[in-house]
């Protein structure tokens, strides 16, 4: 598998990874950064959708950024796995947009949409969002995970929603701020100037600390043991040397193997 790491930061691009639930809104946020960074920036983006290139051609549809400049891997399979388990795909796609539109200044990365605990592999995103909405329940950020507690910012999306689905903004970002013990939260509406400012400031200010060689990757950690169903078959992933348990038509098995996160 490439690895990012040997490639200099200072001749390479910042890789911003974006994960969050299905429907928090990564492809807009990605469809904002693109249009308040455009002009300054030189930028690119991958998706990820599991059978579909859903995400991309919403992108491109929205007129954001050169059409060749989005490019979209699809997974095949549950969302975390191309973006922590295996990033080749990812980091192939990416290198690839470097190359062909250098110099490039940021790729930005977005999950196909997974659970509270999704999380990019530090060998694929130098820094990464992690992206909730309000619509999601004023609760959502109470619940925890490694996305929630470690990503490098924490977007509160959607909040000129919070007046519709009965959220109070400010206990929703107070509880965000004490689930990461001081690292970034952002609440952000596309309607709201000043939040819109506060992102794209993070992102520079990131930037600037990636070419300085002061910004060093995070590993948020693991995602939590989860259960995926699908039709009459199930699979349980956990992490480091874990035991996978199957149920296949009737008959269960276990084997063990590691995965390399």
């Amino acid at each position: 598998m490439p690895d990012s790491s040997t490639t200099p930061t200072t001749t390479r691009a910042l890789r911003i990874g974006v994960a969050g639930p299905v429907g928090t809104g990564k492809s807009s946020l990605i469809a904002l950064l693109c249009r308040e960074l455009g002009t300054e920036l030189s930028l690119a983006v991958v998706t990820n959708d599991i059978y579909t290139d859903e995400d991309a051609r919403f992108l491109r549809s929205a007129g954001v950024l050169d059409p060749e400049r989005i490019r979209a891997v699809e997974t095949g399979a549950c969302p975390h796995t191309a973006i922590r388990d295996d990033v080749t795909q990812n980091l192939l796609a990416v290198e690839d947009l470097e190359r062909d539109f250098a110099p490039v200044d940021v790729v930005l990365v977005e999950s196909g949409g997974d659970n509270l605990t999704a999380t990019f592999s530090p060998a694929l995103v130098d820094a990464q969002f992690f992206v909730l909405d309000v619509a999601g329940g004023g609760d959502v950020a109470r619940k925890g995970g490694p996305g929630i507690g470690r990503a490098d910012a924490l977007v509160v999306n959607k909040t000129d929603l919070a007046p519709y689905v009965g959220v109070d903004v400010e206990q929703m970002v107070a509880d965000a701020e004490s689930a990461r013990e001081g690292r970034t939260v952002l609440p952000l509406s596309r309607l709201d100037p000043e939040s819109v400012a506060r992102v794209k400031a993070w992102v520079l200010h990131t930037l600037d600390h990636f070419r300085s060689g002061e910004h060093v990757a995070q590993d948020p950690g693991p995602m939590a043991p989860h259960f995926h169903a699908e039709g009459d078959e199930g699979h349980f992933h956990a992490e480091t040397g874990e035991t996978h348990s199957h149920v296949e038509t009737g008959e269960t098995h276990t084997h063990e193997h590691a995965h390399a996160h």
